[in-house]
């Protein structure tokens, strides 16, 4: 490969925001880099990542012990309790906080914000990240859907329902192996409409923290490609956040994507959150979502800075790594550009109707 960094890579997921909210990293840290982490502007530039969906989420400050989950995570078998709801007032402060965030890294040129995917096309011939505001859990949306349509005024074009736990739209799956995500309700009565809002909007949703029965209330109601931004292969990993062939089967009627986690526990057969992760499993997860679900509808979705990730990439900065290992693996030039990124912009092409 000439260039190790092409083609860029799009990315369905990452936490960047969360850090910036905790005030853990600076955005001149973003700018112009630091030590740890997964994501950076220089780091992003050598890697090859031309952006991604940034997320907003909402943590439970007095229950997300990252390192006391990663321990339970390590265990041959866990089921980690999920946090209490959310009071919208207090989620919809830490939202705002990490919009915000998320225009001060525009400010100071480490993103574009896109709308379209011609603004995404037009940011990947800059240095700068082209960014997707993105909620993951909807807690910061108020029951009569005003929130929804302020943030879509501010550039909101995905969401999903649910992180895990429960909201008033719906319920999620808990980090629990190994075990299937056919567990507990659905979308409420508000969730249904939640779809509906967002499908009006042309609001990308989500269904990668959601379950089972949340997903077929999905299915059912929607009238977009069904995407599942950061999740893996049941039939590789029985983790409760990975979907199964039946899913993938749905979402591929619906012409819908999958965007492939770095996330250890979620890659391994054996569920553990350890790095130690040999890049022959993400291409098992690769070969089985394309076999389910074909070349145009497989991305990636990394969750850089949510999650332990394969020791062998590291960080942003590590994806020529993960290029190397699909070349070595029989993956052609049109199918690497597919997989990289043009999967990602076809998808949000026919979901926003650009």
């Amino acid at each position: 490969m000439t260039n190790p960094a092409t083609p860029l890579i799009f990315d369905g997921h990452n936490d960047l925001l969360l850090k910036l909210h905790r005030r853990a990293i600076s955005v001149e840290d973003v700018v112009a880099g630091y030590e740890g982490g997964h994501l950076d502007v220089p780091r992003a530039r050598r890697g090859g990542l031309a952006g991604g969906f940034f997320a907003v989420y909402v943590s439970s400050e007095n229950a997300d012990d990252a390192a006391a989950i990663d321990a339970e995570m390590m265990k041959p078998e866990y089921d980690i309790p999920l946090p209490d709801p959310i009071p919208l007032g207090e989620a919809v402060a830490v939202a705002l906080s990490q919009i915000a965030y998320l225009n001060r890294l525009e400010a100071a040129g480490a993103v574009s914000i896109c709308r379209t995917v011609a603004d995404l096309e037009s940011a990947f011939e800059t240095d700068r990240m082209a960014a997707i505001l993105h909620i993951e859990g909807a807690e910061a949306i108020d029951a009569e859907f005003n929130a929804l349509e302020t943030f879509h005024a501010a550039g909101l074009r995905s969401l999903g329902p649910v992180w895990s736990r429960p909201t008033i739209f719906g319920h999620g799956v808990p980090f629990r192996y190994p075990s299937s995500g056919d567990i507990g309700p659905g979308l409420t009565d508000l969730g249904k409409e939640l779809v509906k809002h967002c499908n009006r909007l042309r609001i990308m949703l989500d269904v990668s923290h959601l379950n089972e029965a949340g997903f077929d209330d999905l299915a059912a109601i929607t009238d977009a490609p069904i995407v599942a931004t950061h999740s893996n292969a049941y039939a590789i990993c029985p983790h409760a956040r990975n979907l199964t062939d039946r899913q993938l089967s749905r979402i591929r009627e619906s012409d819908g994507m999958v965007g492939l986690n770095f996330a250890a526990a979620f890659l391994r057969p054996d569920g553990c959150m350890d790095a130690d992760v040999h890049l022959d499993i993400v291409m098992r997860h690769l070969d089985h979502l394309i076999e389910k679900l074909g070349e145009d509808r497989v991305g990636f979705g990394s969750d850089f800075d949510g999650a332990t990730i394969p020791q062998a990439i590291k960080d942003c900065a590590g994806l020529p790594v993960l290029r190397e290992a699909m070349i070595g693996h029989g993956i052609g030039s049109d199918l690497m550009a597919k997989l990289c990124h043009g999967n990602w912009l076809r998808v949000l092409g026919k979901i926003w109707a650009d």
